[in-house]
């Protein structure tokens, strides 16, 4: 309960990853900060629900190792990151394929070498090897012939080691456009490059700015796909927790917002210097009259159990050929423990897009095609459909949206920048530094800034 006395130099409205990693940055300042959430838990979007021992994300986005807000944001450096494999499987023709992740760890060479498809086969358990598991090609037909692969690797080794500086200098247009003017093949495009921007993007249809697209394809070039270890509400749980005691108050309401203070629902009025808008683009319109509110690319997320997993690799599942609702899938257990009680595995599947009619069968099936394992004894866990999951960037798309509006007034938010995690966090240190400007705080005592982003 906020009592009516209570003031605070600046008061956030949302503890989503944007308004917490701003907290940090003001209160490393020297501001103090008080934190508003309507919900009774921190994250926004980027929350968990616990089943059974499950740990399942609502809404499932993929973060890379190479996102420097990861590294540098005050509060998250105790957060584990789980990566996937190195390298993702993609479904097409009927055929399972391994496609090589560039890492960074390798250099420019090793970004070239594991660009190229690896010939391995999946790990599959030696059941469904034995059974129905699809067939494992050792080349790589969406890729092309070597002249294709080469073209690739060349290509994605070259925007790993770009400036990113030099990518918003690039003409802008559709990404699913600007892939097939650049000289690739088509099967290489279909293949490949389009089922993988669609998984990191969550945009099927590829309807993003090349340039938002291009930051996508840096990241895969020069990181590796991870999770948080534990789900996705561990980074914002931890955000907050390395705050000052009270700084955060969930299950308050805030009505209205003024440049000097703060409405609630049912705790009275708050007082302040500054305060900043952190919610979603559709509250922080409602906060902000005339505030613009993007498209958004709704996502469903749907959870299923089993006690053997139809594979034993940690990695992303790609399904190339659009023949099911399944954008992509993983046994995410097999990336992450501690998501799935010993002795079950947890599988995690992404449609994008509006959710099918009868989700849970026809989801079934397309992970029995894309699997090539029977699944009607799998155990359904959850089905989330988050409408407003990820705000489009379709083209032309500012990556740097004012985040100040007026004096004493600003915004923050994935929809201030790009729609990613790092975004968000970007977002936050951009809102936190002007808004010590305005304060005439010297940011110098505010922690190190969040370095450009080499990702989107």
């Amino acid at each position: 309960m906020l009592e009516p006395a209570c003031q605070a130099d600046v008061v956030i409205v949302g503890a989503g990853a944007a308004g917490l990693s701003a907290a940090h940055r003001l209160n490393s300042a020297g501001v103090t900060t008080v934190v508003l959430e309507a919900a009774p838990h921190v994250g926004g979007r980027m929350t968990t629900e616990k089943v059974d021992g499950f740990r399942l994300d609502r809404v499932g986005r993929l973060l890379s190792t190479s996102y420097p807000g990861l590294r540098t944001t005050p509060g998250l450096d105790a957060l584990a990151l789980r990566p996937f494999s190195p390298g993702v499987l993609v479904h097409a023709e009927g055929r399972v394929h391994r496609a090589g992740e560039p890492a960074s760890a390798g250099g420019t060479r090793g970004a070239l070498d594991a660009a190229r498809a690896f010939v391995s086969p999946p790990r599959w358990t030696r059941q469904r090897a034995t059974a129905a598991a699809p067939p494992v090609s050792r080349a790589f037909p969406p890729l092309g012939g070597a002249l294709d692969q080469a073209r690739l690797a060349t290509a994605l080794g070259r925007i790993a080691t770009a400036p990113v500086e030099r990518l918003p200098a690039r003409p802008e247009r559709p990404a699913g456009r600007a892939l097939a003017a650049r000289g690739m093949p088509a099967r290489t495009v279909e293949g490949f490059l389009r089922p993988l921007l669609a998984a990191l993007l969550c945009d099927p249809d590829l309807t993003t700015s090349s340039r938002c697209a291009d930051l996508a394809l840096r990241t895969f070039a020069s990181g590796r796909l991870c999770v948080p270890e534990g789900g996705a509400d561990t980074l914002p749980e931890l955000l907050a927790a390395a705050l000052p005691p009270g700084t955060v108050r969930t299950g308050v309401r805030v009505t209205s917002v003024s440049t000097t203070s703060v409405t609630t629902a049912a705790h009275g009025e708050l007082r302040c210097r500054a305060v900043l808008v952190a919610t979603g683009a559709r509250a922080a319109a409602e906060l902000l009259p005339g505030l613009r509110v993007p498209p958004f690319h709704p996502v469903t997320v749907v959870h299923h159990t089993t006690d053997e997993p139809p594979i034993a690799d940690a990695a992303l599942l790609l399904d190339a050929d659009r023949r099911g609702p399944v954008a992509h899938t993983a046994v995410i257990s097999q990336v992450d423990p501690s998501r799935a009680p010993v002795g079950r595995a947890l599988i995690s599947s992404t449609v994008l897009g509006a959710p099918p009619t009868d989700t849970d069968r026809t989801v079934r099936a397309h992970l029995a095609a894309l699997y090539g394992t029977a699944t009607h004894r799998w155990e359904l866990l959850a089905v989330h459909h988050t409408p407003d999951a990820v705000p489009a960037m379709p083209p032309p798309h500012d990556p740097r949206r004012p985040v100040r509006l007026l004096a004493g007034l600003y915004v923050c938010g994935d929809h201030r920048d790009t729609s990613t995690v790092q975004g968000t966090l970007r977002s936050g240190h951009r809102a936190a530094t002007a808004l010590l400007a305005d304060l005439g705080v010297d940011s110098t005592a505010a922690a190190a800034p969040v370095p450009t982003s080499t990702a989107a």
